[in-house]
């Protein structure tokens, strides 16, 4: 289970928008520790469709949170890992459309901002950048960026393919250009687990 990375103050004040931009290579651990989500931002749903044809190739929902038991989560780090499993033909695709819905606290968020980087081995594949606007305090949120997929040759499909999950993301959350959330996930186009 990759964890939290504990940093110095100095290095903990760097984490800007620009310095993601800068990572070459999947990060090997979360760049910030769940309690740095001080706005409260709660991603309650997530869909990915193909935009020519309308499928939905996506889509999960985050189950209700139970009643007060008294039991505390034990791994912070739960829910900032996706697994996907997709089959090749994904690959070929050009463009996909990315619904999220998402609960955000008691404060208003005036610049809240993703950068997405996805990688395959050592390699930067393409990297994303999206605004979600404005978010009135104790809102719910849905948003669709499109993703423009980058074209890639038949050699890097058919590595991608043959190596499942070694295809990474990185998914920077920044609120005012101070990094409050990191995800990440990875990848298998071989059509199974």
């Amino acid at each position: 289970m990759q964890k939290y990375k504990k940093k110095t103050k100095q290095k903990r004040r760097s984490k800007k928008t620009n310095n993601s931009l800068r990572l070459m290579l999947s990060t090997s651990y979360y760049l910030c520790a769940p309690e740095e989500n001080v706005h409260m931002i709660d991603f309650t749903r997530f869909k990915i469709r193909d935009m020519e044809t309308g499928t939905v190739l996506f889509e999960i929902t985050k189950p209700p949170t139970p009643g007060q038991s008294g039991l505390k989560q034990c791994d912070p780090n739960t829910g900032r890992f996706v697994r996907y499993q997709f089959t090749p033909a994904f690959l070929q695709l050009r463009q996909v459309g990315a619904t999220v819905e998402f609960t955000v606290g008691d404060t208003p968020i005036n610049n809240f901002r993703m950068i997405e980087r996805h990688y395959f081995r050592d390699k930067l594949l393409k990297s994303f950048d999206f605004e979600f606007g404005f978010c009135m305090p104790s809102s719910k949120n849905t948003c669709e960026h499109i993703y423009e997929f980058p074209t890639l040759s038949e050699e890097t499909m058919h590595e991608m393919i043959q190596h499942p999950y070694e295809t990474q993301s990185d998914s920077f959350y920044f609120v005012d250009n101070k990094l409050v959330m990191h995800n990440k996930a990875d990848y298998s186009y071989s059509g199974g687990p």
